[in-house]
């Protein structure tokens, strides 16, 4: 428990600092006793209304209005309805949303260094995940989103295959048709299957049609988005465990535009949420996993010598990413060395 409290505190003080380059501007205090005047900002999350994600960003929203003590208040569009998930990225620097949140991989290339996020490096749970992923992208301080004030980055579990038919070996793999999003669509090929381009709110339906065969995915997507009816095994793939790392952007005008005040109260908030959501992505994964036990669906363990045979699968994609970054002059090699070392100290201290 005292490790899970350092590794939570310094993911708030890795958020709390997170491209601290920004501008910061102070506001006028106005004349004493003087109401000040009150700032009303939109976020765009992608998520469905229904998703813990979706419930921490109302309850970031409520405590910084509760912080401010009401100058600054916050409506969260949830499900999409504000900017789809691909646009909230550009739809929060073109000001369509002052705030959004959603999945660096959804706007593919755009953000060459914080790709490295993502990587099948075997991430052991969403704590580790959330705190590497701000501890990363502070110290890295990427250029690439420097069109924006990121609060902060949060990130899931290790996605795992959850397939219609058993998985137990790569050979089982082979044509398989597999949901895969980003870069998790190179993961699929390397391992021999067929990736297929979706977003999570059409896997359900396509799983149960048969347009696919299987999904990588974290574990709690089986219950959050209901997958886990539509197939019919999880094979525990964390030795290959990739994620999918969130940004909570806000519009730089806006946020250069906030009193002085306001914004280190909107940093100190921020910086307490990156454990809710670790947190909150171990708790769903939980959840996720007693759903698919409950259905009676099984979950396959890979064998050892298993194991070695995709994490070797996987390296090429591990030293590409490192090249394209170097042919970009962006330090991949760096950032994916101290990505691994995190996630072997992370799966040491867990036992994984």
């Amino acid at each position: 428990m005292a490790r899970m409290k350092t590794i939570l505190f310094s993911s708030a003080m890795a958020a709390a600092v997170l491209f601290s380059g920004c501008n910061k501007q102070g506001g006028g205090e106005g004349a004493p006793g003087a109401q000040k005047p009150v700032t009303k900002l939109t976020y765009s999350v992608f998520f469905p209304p229904t998703h813990v994600q979706v419930k921490l960003a109302v309850e970031w929203a409520d405590e910084i209005k509760k912080r401010t003590g009401g100058q600054v208040e916050i409506t969260v569009f949830s499900g999409g309805t504000l900017t789809k998930a691909d646009q909230c990225y550009q739809g929060v620097v073109d000001g369509v949303s002052d705030i959004g949140m959603s999945a660096f991989a959804y706007t593919r290339g755009r953000f060459p260094l914080l790709e490295g996020l993502d990587l099948p490096v075997g991430y052991p749970d969403g704590v580790s995940a959330t705190r590497l992923a701000n501890t990363l992208a502070a110290k890295f301080k990427p250029a690439e989103t420097q069109d924006t004030k990121v609060l902060y980055v949060h990130a899931h579990g290790p996605g795992v295959l959850a397939s219609k038919k058993p998985v137990s070996k790569l050979e089982d793999l082979k044509g398989l048709k597999v949901r895969a999003t980003g870069f998790c669509a190179k993961v699929v090929e390397s391992l021999g299957g067929s990736p297929v381009s979706m977003p999570q709110g059409e896997t359900y339906e396509a799983l149960q049609k048969g347009v696919v065969d299987a999904t990588f995915c974290p574990v709690e997507t089986l219950k959050g988005w209901k997958q886990g009816e539509v197939i019919g095994s999880v094979t525990d793939s964390r030795c290959i465990g990739y994620t999918t790392a969130f940004f909570v952007a806000m519009n730089k005008a806006k946020w250069a535009a906030l009193p002085a005040d306001v914004q280190q109260t909107i940093e100190a908030v921020s910086a307490e949420w990156v454990g809710k959501h670790g947190q909150a992505w171990n708790d769903a994964d939980a959840e996720g996993l007693a759903f698919v036990k409950e259905l009676k669906r099984e979950v396959i363990p890979l064998a050892a010598d298993e194991q070695a045979r995709w994490v070797e699968k996987v390296v090429p994609l591990l030293q590409d990413y490192a090249a394209r970054a170097a042919q970009k002059g962006l330090p991949g090699e760096a950032f994916l060395s101290e990505l691994k070392a995190g996630v072997a100290e992370a799966r040491a201290a867990l036992g994984k």
